[in-house]
């Protein structure tokens, strides 16, 4: 009888030992390491909060597009400024470089490409080899890249230009709206994603494969519209600005324009993994995706801590005390120089609002996340307001409308409002709207910013 309980308790042993149970209490996955979320360079951290969502003061243009309500939004980051020419020129070279690269590695340069992991095994496609320094001055690569600029009957003086018209950037994003909703969950039944039986495959849409159908690809060319400047308006003089505005030093720290919703999304995919990269290699842990405000967040940032005020300084007034006008718009009757700019001004020349955040009223409106419906914020959830709509190139043009905040350089004194709600198309790119980016924030804020619970 003793031999049976000792060969019981080895046994018991050997399978405590190996199935690790520790010391027999819940204690969660050890050794899994302490995790902060930095700021991201740039960018200001938004405490989390409740807010009056709407105009405070009465319907100007009785649109009844901005019906107040009470709306939460949790913590996040937003950008201080909006997104510069130089920044934007960050996105638009790397993409230019990495068809370089792919380009010189197609035909042959394998040191632009590295084709296996550090085990030796072949990838397919291969990766980027970024760590190879660019030599464009060489025979090899002008004779490889010659394809990437203009032909000699397009050129200009013969300036040997790159063609923006193919700075495709191919990206990827996954459509959680399409993968929540039920018709598209797993059946444990079937084994399958769809039913047979449902009505979609009667249809013949929507059929979900796989996961791969939640994946979406989309390839945008990144070049912003530097043609907005004179398309935007008739009979008056901006060719300058189409010359000049994106490329010349001056304008650097001047805001974006001539980006459309699209190319703005897909900046926001790039720079997530441009910063996901370099972690990567670092051995750090990836971060929330940047990505655009949704409108929300946006005139939560835009009020600054501050209840129904009628503009990010606060209000009522465009005026400081001096008559200084505190933001970049079209002042009175058109005096455009009066407030300090004629056409956008550099970022950060106004002051901040009470969150630090440059700009937030006027220089440029700026795209968010959602789509446009004048019902919006009488329909959408109180607890993070989002209202999207992924248009397609089939859809009317009704479908294509994306809210944009803040009002520009060429708008009256409304269009600033925190409040104020208007839209541009998808696919349009205008000479007065920029954007600027968001990540949300892992956790919640700290402890003074907890409205004195408790007390």
């Amino acid at each position: 009888m003793k031999k049976i309980i000792l060969v019981a308790a080895a046994v018991a042993t050997i399978f405590t030992s190996c199935t690790n149970t520790g010391n027999g209490e819940l204690t969660g996955v050890q050794g899994r390491g302490q995790w902060y979320q930095p700021d991201p360079y740039g960018t200001l951290f938004i405490p989390l909060g409740s807010f009056q969502m709407g105009n405070g003061d009465q319907d100007v243009p009785s649109s009844s597009t901005t019906q107040a309500k009470t709306v939460s939004v949790q913590s996040f980051y937003m950008d201080q400024t909006e997104i510069t020419n130089n920044e934007y020129r960050q996105f638009v070279d790397w993409v230019r470089d990495s068809i370089a690269r792919k380009t010189l590695g197609d035909g042959g340069n394998e040191k632009y490409l590295i084709s296996q992991n550090e085990f030796g095994e072949d990838l397919e496609p291969p990766f980027l080899n970024w760590q190879e320094k660019m030599d464009w001055n060489s025979t090899e690569s002008r004779e490889a890249l010659l394809g990437m600029f203009l032909p000699a009957n397009e050129q200009f003086y013969r300036r040997k230009d790159i063609d923006t018209r193919k700075l495709d950037f191919e990206y990827y994003w996954v459509d959680l709206q399409k993968a929540a909703k039920r018709a598209n969950r797993w059946n444990k039944k079937t084994k399958a994603y769809d039913d047979p039986t449902r009505e979609q495959e009667a249809n013949g849409t929507g059929l979900i494969k796989d996961r791969s159908s939640f994946i979406v690809k989309d390839v945008i060319n990144v070049y912003p519209d530097t043609l907005a400047w004179v398309s935007d308006f008739t009979y008056a003089f901006n060719e300058p600005m189409t010359n000049m505005y994106f490329w010349h030093p001056s304008f650097d720290e001047y805001p974006v324009v001539g980006v459309n919703w699209k190319q703005a999304r897909a900046f926001c995919v790039w720079r997530t993994n441009l910063m996901n990269t370099y972690l990567s290699n670092q051995g750090g842990a990836i971060v929330q995706d940047f990505r655009l405000p949704t409108e929300a967040e946006w005139e939560y940032a835009s009020r600054g801590g501050l209840a129904n005020n009628p503009y990010p300084w606060g209000g009522p007034y465009v005026r400081n005390n001096r008559g200084c006008f505190l933001g970049n718009f079209k002042p009175m009757r058109g005096t455009y120089a009066t407030d300090g700019g004629f056409h956008t001004v550099k970022v950060a020349f106004y002051s901040p609002n009470n969150y630090g955040l440059y700009d937030m009223g006027g220089n440029v409106a700026e795209w968010t996340s959602n789509a446009f419906d004048e019902s919006a914020v009488n329909f959408s959830h109180d607890q993070n307001s989002n209202y999207v709509y992924e248009a397609k190139e089939e859809d009317a043009n009704v479908l294509k409308r994306k809210v944009i905040r803040g009002g520009s350089w060429k708008d009256i004194a409304y269009y600033m409002n925190c409040g104020t709600r208007t839209y541009e198309y998808q696919d349009t790119a205008k000479c007065y709207v920029g954007f600027r980016c968001v990540m949300t924030y892992l956790g919640r804020s700290s402890g003074d910013n907890l409205n004195n619970l408790g007390n």
